[in-house]
């Protein structure tokens, strides 16, 4: 029994007051709001404005394509390539086809380059048009000249915050009423907003779309979703040259097809303390669809006394890492979604919220609160949340559409 001044710190296990998208994961787990409910246990940010900034940085690994159609003889030393950006002087290159290393002497424009041949034990070898050299580090003399700085430029994203708001209420006559079965009125019309309430964030958290004007007169704004922050080139690094982590799957997928489509997240590595992991949540039929190419690909054995029948995959495991997979319920309230997968990477992700803006209740004419509504006859309250979507590495995310049917392969 504790002595003294009660504090926090005596609260039992849970008997604080959890947040909105706390209680929602603890009451319901299995709800359509996963995601948001899973924004609980991650880091949130305070947005200062409504307009929220933020930084998306990927790390640079700088390398050269040659481009020049008759090639170079092992003598050259000054090449044309593609482009030079973010090559620097001192760094060492590797030519990929012959395992050649040189050093970058110095950087004539924005496409040649003068090195120095072999350096290493493979000798210097002619040279073709297009072939590729990457990065291998970088050397420097005994006493060298402080050497030019390289910098990773961070893409700015910008999101606006949007108002989610949700009334539950009930004439004073229903609030009366006893009921034979279930939680009393009142109780059962709050859990229905906050269901309501959670599963629009949610909506938002995947498919909105960045806006704002005016209605009714007052500003208006509403923020982008994963999947759009996900097909907008402007939100990768130059390096993907206006491509995006976006598929849409044939009338058929094998096993190859989905690497190909999920490979590209891992190119990323945001959290190195932990597991190359992502949550990978998918629709109804796009589930089906992922079993059945495990099955095709694989081989099922009965034995005599068996008693079940049948196999579910909940994490899908590639060369470079797993996917945890989870259906989602709202994906199956309708058959476009039904066969949609997103990939997130929940060190990435997270809500902002405005300031003072996370989750409220305000509550009329329930018992304790004074505060009348018009001297109506009826008992509720309205939740209010404004917050925003924050992808700080939109390469680590990826989106399949039109998983419909499965292949061997």
């Amino acid at each position: 029994m504790p002595t003294g001044i009660f504090n926090t710190g005596s609260f039992a296990t849970d008997l604080a007051k959890p947040s909105f998208s706390n209680m929602i994961t603890r009451l319901m787990p299995n709800g359509s709001a996963p995601l948001f409910g899973l924004t609980s246990m991650l880091s949130d940010e305070t947005a200062q404005a409504v307009e929220h900034g933020f930084f998306s940085k990927t790390m640079i690994f700088p390398e050269l394509k040659i481009n020049f159609g008759s090639g170079y003889n092992a003598g050259a030393t000054t090449f044309v390539t593609d482009s030079t950006a973010n090559v620097l002087p001192g760094m060492i290159m590797r030519i990929e086809r012959t395992g050649e290393n040189i050093i970058i002497n110095s950087i004539t424009d924005a496409t040649d380059v003068v090195v120095t041949r072999s350096v290493g034990t493979v000798a210097a070898a002619a040279i073709l048009n297009n072939d590729d050299l990457y990065q291998v580090g970088t050397a420097f003399e005994e006493a060298s000249v402080r050497p030019s700085a390289n910098n990773i430029i961070p893409v700015r994203v910008t999101n606006l915050t949007q108002i989610f708001r949700n009334t539950w209420a009930i004439s004073g006559s229903a609030n009366s009423t006893e009921v034979i079965a279930g939680d009393s009125t009142e109780a059962e019309t709050r859990h229905d907003c906050a269901a309501f309430h959670a599963t629009n964030i949610e909506s938002a958290i995947f498919f909105g779309q960045k806006s704002q004007g005016t209605r009714n007169g007052q500003p208006f704004r509403t923020m982008d979703g994963l999947i759009n922050m996900i097909e907008t080139p402007a939100n990768y690094p130059a390096s993907y040259g206006g491509a995006t982590n976006s598929s849409t799957a044939g009338s058929t997928t094998n096993w190859t097809q989905i690497l190909g489509y999920l490979d590209p997240v891992f190119d990323q590595t945001t959290d190195p303390k932990g597991a190359r992991e992502r949550l990978l949540f998918v629709g109804g039929a796009a589930k089906l669809v992922i079993n059945e190419i495990a099955r095709l690909n694989g081989q099922t054995n009965l034995m005599e006394g068996q008693t079940t029948f049948g196999m579910e995959f909940t994490t899908l495991i590639t060369p470079r890492g797993k996917f945890r997979v989870v259906e989602h319920p709202l994906f199956n309230t309708n058959a476009t979604w039904g066969k949609m997968a997103v990939a997130v990477d929940l060190p990435t992700f997270r809500l902002a919220y405005l300031k003072g803006r996370k989750t409220s209740n305000k509550e009329f004419n329930t018992s304790g609160n004074q505060a009348a509504d018009n001297g109506i006859d009826a008992v509720g309250g309205t939740l209010t949340t404004e917050c925003t979507t924050v992808i700080k590495n939109t390469p680590a995310n990826a989106i399949i559409r039109n998983l419909t049917a499965a292949a061997l392969g």
